[in-house]
């Protein structure tokens, strides 16, 4: 790749942003007030707002291996604290997608380095929900279905903190779990039923 055409495709960006706004940067620069947190994976093919539609300020994006929400990294414990509390999004997504490296990593027996710690979480998913898995024969369809479990649990790391349960008391924000399919293009909604969720939880990780 030519990095000089990156800055070229900048210029065209730009000049195609002021063709449609000439107020577009102005407007861009007053300040944000998205109604999403937007928690998906790196992988570089999927980009969070081209695959649901979303114009620059409409969502507040963090991206890692595999969609994690880790309660010991600050960075996306940062981001959601952020757009939650300061923000005050209405949403938060987390959004997974079919064909993860990283999950299918996590399904193997092989020593992966400094991934070893991260790909953990995925391997507490499986272990969680071990008896399912296990009864599908079929290893894509596995695959498939620890990549909505992951996502699942992801959901209920968000449940756990406490900027996001007075969130939920306080204002209504609600929590979506979502799939990804690179296959052909459609994004699933897992239907997770946060509230239920969050009641089960509630025992031991209430901190609202």
């Amino acid at each position: 790749m030519n990095i000089e055409q990156l800055f070229e495709n900048n210029k065209q960006w730009i000049a195609e942003q002021l063709k449609n706004d000439s107020e577009y940067f102005n407007k861009l620069a007053s300040g944000q007030a998205p109604k999403i947190l937007y928690i998906g994976c790196s992988d570089s093919r999927v980009t969070a707002e081209e695959i649901i539609g979303l114009k620059p300020g409409e969502a507040f994006v963090h991206r890692n291996v595999a969609n994690l929400v880790n309660n010991v990294d600050l960075s996306v414990m940062s981001v959601i604290n952020y757009a939650v509390e300061h923000l005050k999004v209405e949403h938060v997504i987390v959004c997974g997608h079919y064909n993860c490296g990283g999950v299918k990593a996590a399904m193997q027996s092989a020593d992966l380095g400094i991934l070893n710690p991260w790909l953990r979480n995925i391997r507490d998913a499986y272990r969680l929900n071990k008896e399912e898995l296990n009864a599908i024969e079929d290893i894509d369809q596995r695959y498939d279905r620890l990549v909505e479990v992951n996502v699942k649990e992801q959901c209920i790391n968000v449940l756990k903190t406490a900027v996001v349960q007075r969130a939920v008391k306080d204002r209504g924000l609600t929590v979506h779990g979502w799939v990804f399919d690179l296959r052909n293009g459609e994004v699933k909604d897992l239907n997770i039923d946060f509230q239920k969720h969050l009641e089960a939880i509630r025992e031991i990780y209430r901190l609202d």
